[in-house]
């Protein structure tokens, strides 16, 4: 099939890559011309495991192509995938200034029956507003074409996209009960027949419900999240075991393990958007989502959570003091630095005085990008960008650790407390064991397990 893909982000760049791996002719279309450089002389502009290959096996093959011309793009596909980014307005909403303009363009430029995908995560009702943009170009035309707009959400965590999209436990479409909504229904049939052949993935239904259910889900994780770390810190508070809680809890099968981790809050470009852009979809309405602006509120403080357990041991004023960082990306397998905890963090200390060395494995040149927005020139001079974890050590108070990558979990523990001032981790992901550290001669801070270490 000919699919033409509009944005070539994170949900653009891999939905485009891996229906070509399919063996599919598609086209992706942005307007930034230095990332489309980039991606027509074999580099990637995201850090995402696997899609560079699959990238440059498709670009081999001839099935994927990257360009700026937007009436090409129209020209080609049958199936207009609208993958652009809907970042937060100022009042919380989704953006969709974007969505809009991919719409107006699609609208300008086709000749022919056209299925326009919403992909990207848009407030209820969007595809109302796509179709009228489309409509009002078409009307000022003067053409007569039809098309139909559906919904299809996209499902994919940073650092495991690829896997996701190749192997999604749901595909979400939504679709118009129109003549045209029904040849949308039987092209978007036909383009996810082959994640299909073992057992039915696809939930068909109206388009209005399949733009709710990413919202919905999204806020449900955020939601496990944040109520996990309410508990944890009061397991702080009353001598309990966060991560014996959680075992507990997570073997009730009405509840499960996944989502259930304390740690230093939630980031990136999704959990924090949409989990605000869903508040003010309800305000739009009258409704006051009670329990999802507690999840926001409890994340903000979150993230605090690290930074206090420092100023604890140390003391407000952090002057002279020097510490180490391990983790500056919001998660593992991702370098990206969005909402991230390590930049409140980061910001804590600065303000208490102390320098600091950071290490992340993948995120150090976007970390670099970004600090210099959050700091003056004056505040980014005490922090050194190591080039390894060990790197980070040298004089340094303590080890902070706000990202669990792998390559931080079975560390030389003999060389970090060698290395450091003194023997003392703040784990913000509790990737070690309490007993074990006690036995190491570590003092330890997890989050929610101070009942192992308290002396």
């Amino acid at each position: 099939m000919k699919i033409t893909i509009i944005g070539t982000g994170y949900v653009g760049l891999v939905t485009g890559a891996c229906l070509a791996e399919l063996g599919n002719d598609v086209f992706c279309l942005d307007v930034d011309q230095k990332k489309i450089d980039l991606l027509n002389n074999g580099g990637i502009p995201i850090h995402e495991p696997g899609l560079e290959e699959v990238v440059a096996r498709n670009r081999a093959a001839g099935r994927l192509q990257f360009s700026t011309d937007v009436a090409a793009s129209v020209a080609h596909g049958t199936l207009q995938f609208i993958a652009v980014g809907t970042p937060p307005d100022e009042d919380g909403s989704a953006d969709l200034q974007y969505v809009l303009a991919a719409a107006r363009n699609i609208g300008k430029y086709m000749t022919e029956f056209k299925v326009i995908v919403d992909k990207s995560t848009v407030p209820v009702g969007t595809a109302d507003r796509v179709k009228a943009a489309v409509q009002d170009e078409l009307t000022a035309r003067g053409a007569e074409v039809k098309f139909s707009v559906v919904s299809n959400p996209e499902f994919l965590k940073e650092g495991a996209a690829v896997e996701d999209f190749m192997r999604p436990d749901r595909i979400v479409i939504g679709y118009d009960n129109t003549p045209e909504g029904e040849k949308a229904h039987g092209l978007m049939k036909k383009l996810y027949t082959p994640f299909n052949r073992n057992h039915e993935r696809t939930f068909w239904m109206d388009v209005r419900s399949a733009e709710f259910t990413k919202y919905a889900a999204n806020a449900m994780l955020a939601t496990r999240i944040s109520f996990m770390n309410e508990l944890a810190n009061l397991a702080d508070q009353v001598g309990a075991d966060i991560e014996a809680v959680r075992h507990g809890i997570g073997s009730d099968p009405r509840i499960g393990h996944s989502f259930l981790y304390a740690g230093a809050g939630y980031g990136g470009s999704c959990f924090p958007k949409d989990v605000q852009a869903l508040e003010r979809t309800a305000r739009q309405y009258d409704q006051d989502l009670l329990i999802l602006r507690a999840v926001e509120a409890v994340n903000d403080k979150q993230k605090l959570v690290l930074g206090q357990k420092v100023v604890k041991r140390f003391g407000a004023d952090l002057n002279g003091k020097h510490f180490a960082v391990w983790g500056l990306a919001f998660k593992p397998n991702t370098d990206d630095m969005r909402e991230a905890p390590a930049r409140v963090l980061i910001r804590q200390l600065i303000d208490a005085g102390a320098t600091i060395a950071v290490y992340d494995p993948v995120a150090m040149a976007e970390a670099k990008r970004v600090l210099a927005l959050d700091l003056s020139a004056e505040e980014l001079a005490r922090i050194r960008f190591a080039s390894s974890p060990m790197d980070t050590l040298t004089d340094a108070e303590a080890l902070v650790i706000v990202t669990e990558w792998k390559a931080f979990r079975s560390p030389d523990f003999d060389r970090i407390k060698a290395a450091l001032k003194h023997s003392i981790i703040f784990d913000g992901r509790n990737l070690f064991e309490p007993e074990v550290m006690a036995e190491a001669g570590f003092e330890y801070h997890g989050i929610g397990r101070s009942i192992l270490t308290r002396a």
